[in-house]
């Protein structure tokens, strides 16, 4: 019998889950908070677990970090129960591992499609790791080596397809015009479903299968340019994210250019994000191959600033074009006079080293407007798009879609 765990501090809310979750046959065991129900997870093992995100002394967000840290609990389903709609809170739940979010009230039909739908998830997990070699060290989770292996296949059989780049517009903010989009990764695995890239990009690196992956990406995001530059639209600009692998690859540049030039693009359209802990790793080296990046008329980006390296002192010696200042900067940022201060700082220090500065995960008018007040030259978030697949991104473009300020 399945065996489900529901931590829930609302007692109403808690026995009518049990009552229908019974009345499924399921077998059931609840706990009123956070603390019993870490302690019920690791002594019971259920099947499934469903958890409230607010609740006293541990949150949702504790129990799940909880969890996923220890091996024996790391891959039992896990669904958010919760009142909260944001898609920031959405978000934070799913980078953290949970693999469904439930808005209260749901209905009993919800309810049962999402338990369901994970137990299967779970079940073809199971059935893998019982039928595949096991060449995988058993210190790592069953979901790591499920995840694993079918990479493993992707890139290998080159079954690129299973993958689809998504692209969220960059908005000026002056005008409100798209100005440019970020190339974003998503994998649909026709075994595990929609994979977030926060799950197989850590695995593509450590495997180094992310160097395949990112030649994929370089050659469609080029094919991609060449498509709208044909049909007319040829003002923006598309960043690519490379990995510490790729960006180290002696083959780099000569890759670059031949896909500029078998596409027939001016490099100007494109630009390379790296994070801060790529750049630090060889600071020199890294140096020496942005030079070579500009030399061909690509720009450079700084992913993610504010979160990585401590980098500061090294910025003034840095061949980039732009800063996109971190998401943990710009959220909430109008009621955080901390974070509002070193965003503003940092908008200022950029400008006086002649960078372009993008804002990351904007999602309120709030946010919007202290960046436009503090000069901040361009933005992206959910406030004006989620990313968008091809076709969807160019009707946007075809729409004359534009920021209202």
């Amino acid at each position: 019998m399945i065996k489900i765990l529901v931590i829930e501090d609302e007692e109403s809310v808690r026995e009518n889950l049990l009552d229908l979750l019974e009345a499924e046959d399921f077998k059931t065991i609840a706990a009123a908070n956070g603390r019993t129900g870490v302690d019920l997870a690791f002594a019971e093992a259920p099947d499934l677990i469903l958890c409230d995100m607010m609740m006293p002394e541990i949150d949702g967000y504790g129990v799940l970090t909880a969890l996923r840290q220890d091996p024996l609990t790391a891959t039992i389903p896990f669904i958010f129960l919760t009142a909260k709609s944001a898609k920031s809170d959405f978000r934070q739940g799913m980078d953290m591992g949970a693999d469904d979010y439930l808005t209260k009230p749901f209905t009993r039909a919800e309810l049962l499609g999402a338990i369901m739908n994970r137990l299967e998830r779970q079940a073809t997990l199971k059935k893998y790791l019982s039928s595949s070699p096991k060449i995988i060290p058993k210190t790592v989770s069953p979901k790591i080596q499920l995840l694993e292996m079918n990479l493993q296949r992707v890139v290998k059989q080159k079954q690129f397809q299973e993958f689809e780049l998504h692209y969220q517009p960059i908005v000026d903010i002056a005008s409100g015009q798209i100005i440019a989009a970020e190339s974003l990764l998503r994998w649909q695995s026709p075994e595990l479903g929609l994979v977030t890239p926060t799950e197989f990009i850590p695995i593509a690196e450590s495997t180094g299968l992310i160097v395949a992956i990112d030649q994929w990406v370089l050659e469609n995001v080029c094919q991609q340019i060449k498509i709208w530059h044909d049909v007319g639209i040829a003002y923006l600009t598309m960043t690519v994210n490379l990995s510490l692998m790729e960006f180290h690859q002696p083959d780099l540049l000569p890759k670059i250019n031949e896909l500029l030039g078998r596409n027939n693009l001016e490099p100007q359209y494109l630009e390379i994000e790296l994070t801060e802990s790529v750049i630090m790793q060889d600071i020199n080296g890294a140096i020496a191959t942005m030079n070579q990046l500009q030399s061909l008329g690509l720009k450079i980006a700084i992913d993610d600033f504010g979160t990585g390296y401590s980098s500061l002192i090294y910025l003034k010696n840095l061949p980039i074009n732009t800063l996109k200042i971190d998401r943990y900067f710009i959220h909430n940022i109008a009621a955080d006079h901390q974070k509002s201060a070193i965003t503003k700082a940092l908008i200022e220090m950029a400008h006086n080293l002649n960078m372009r500065v993008i804002a990351e995960g904007v999602e309120t008018d709030e946010e919007l407007h202290l960046l436009r007040d503090y000069h901040c030259d361009a933005m992206q978030g959910f406030l004006f798009s989620r990313p968008l697949p091809a076709a969807e991104f160019e009707n946007f473009l075809w729409s004359n879609r534009h920021l209202y300020i």
